[in-house]
């Protein structure tokens, strides 16, 4: 009789726990379909091509507009951008925003590159380089992880039609990780979605897995010319939920550093 009433109450307390995990489940269902699509976290590699001079750049540049990014497309690697420096004109970086979907498809680029003829052909100039001198000096890589909030690139609406526009790359370094976890979590509980609804037109975000001054993240807004960007900052500093977000306690300290540049794209970037 005891196994029997025992059996009972387990059985009730089973229906019930389903229950519960079953309407968390909707929930979670209806929210995460209350915002974007699902689409899974992309992977980015930030290169930049450090040059010696303009004629190396331009180098570059053909090397990137010529082989490598129709090697990439061929590969079904797209929404590649590829920018300047718009405020130092002595500065001949090329900067390079390369988007992945997954972790393999990052890994197999090289072996891909290798077997790839028409790339081959397209880079025998660039190959053909004598050490003393080199296109570039370096290039100096970083890579990261897509936010929740934002899983993959927002391409301006600028560049669908051709139209001018300008990038600003913003990198937040933090002190601990703990901190660097924090900034993540503001953005994508709420600041990224602010950001959009004030027009500053985030392109990408993304935590830093690999690279210089971890841990940090970078992301990249956009704007059609450098007056409208400040004047959708303007209104993204003075509205009610960033003042809200900005004073709570949770996320206070949790940037050291913000360095920033302003970009231009290239006629080929396909951002």
């Amino acid at each position: 009789m005891k196994s029997s009433i025992n059996r009972r109450a387990f059985l009730k307390t089973s229906a019930a726990i389903a229950a519960v995990a079953g309407t968390n489940a909707a929930l979670a269902t209806d929210s995460t379909e209350d915002k974007k699509p699902n689409h899974k976290q992309e992977y980015y590699e930030l290169r930049i091509y450090k040059t010696k001079g303009p004629e190396k750049k331009r180098m570059v540049e053909s090397y990137l507009e010529n082989a490598l990014i129709p090697a990439l497309n061929r590969m079904g690697i797209d929404r590649i951008g590829v920018f300047t420096n718009m405020d130092l004109p002595d500065d001949t970086s090329v900067y390079v925003l390369i988007p992945y979907s997954t972790l393999d498809a990052f890994a197999a680029v090289n072996p891909k590159l290798l077997a790839d003829h028409q790339y081959q052909n397209a880079s025998k100039e660039h190959f053909a380089a004598d050490k003393n001198d080199p296109v570039f000096t370096r290039i100096h890589s970083r890579f990261y992880k897509a936010f929740q909030a934002i899983p993959v690139i927002e391409t301006p609406k600028q560049t669908a039609v051709n139209k001018p526009r300008i990038f600003e790359l913003r990198i937040y370094q933090s002190h601990t990780e703990e901190k660097a976890a924090l900034k993540v979590d503001m953005f994508n509980t709420g600041e990224v979605q602010l950001m959009r609804d004030t027009n500053l037109a985030p392109v990408f975000f993304g935590e830093a897995l690999i690279g210089d001054d971890v841990p940090n993240l970078a992301y990249m807004l956009s704007a059609p010319d450098l007056e409208t960007h400040k004047a959708h900052w303007k209104v993204f500093g003075e509205h009610p939920e960033w003042k809200r977000m900005s004073t709570m306690p949770k996320y206070n300290n949790t940037v050291s550093k913000i360095t920033n540049f302003f970009l231009t794209p290239t006629p080929y970037s396909q951002i």
